[in-house]
């Protein structure tokens, strides 16, 4: 869906598109964002004034201070590649976890049980 607001609505001289679709920022564009907030936060602006210029809800902005405070672009980048590394090896170290858990049922013998109750025999 996309709307198109006038400039009586949206405010400027040409009309402005507004999406539906959400926009990923990546880690580096953040503590960019998050300079140019501090920046603009120490010339005085408010919080909601600086969000609007960002084009970020205040929520996010939060999140985002929370999240990506003291960090670099560079650091902001590691710490995104390592949350990624981590889930995948969470994933893995499940999926070892199911296996073994399998070959300890079956190693037991009680694998026939549950055919047997299956097949009704």
């Amino acid at each position: 869906m996309r709307v198109v607001l006038l400039s009586a609505v949206a405010g400027r001289e040409t009309g402005q598109i507004m999406t539906n679709s959400r926009k990923r920022h990546t880690p580096e564009q953040v503590v960019r964002k998050l300079g140019q907030a501090d920046r603009m936060l120490a010339d005085g602006q408010d919080v909601a004034a600086v969000c609007r210029e960002l084009v970020v809800s205040e929520q996010t902005y939060y999140r985002w201070r929370n999240q990506y405070g003291g960090l670099k672009a560079d650091d902001a980048k590691r710490l995104k590649e390592l949350e990624k590394q981590n889930a995948t090896l969470k994933r893995l170290l499940a999926e070892a976890e199911l296996e073994k858990a399998a070959l300890k049922e079956l190693a037991e013998g009680n694998w026939l049980f549950g055919i047997r109750g299956v097949v009704g025999v």
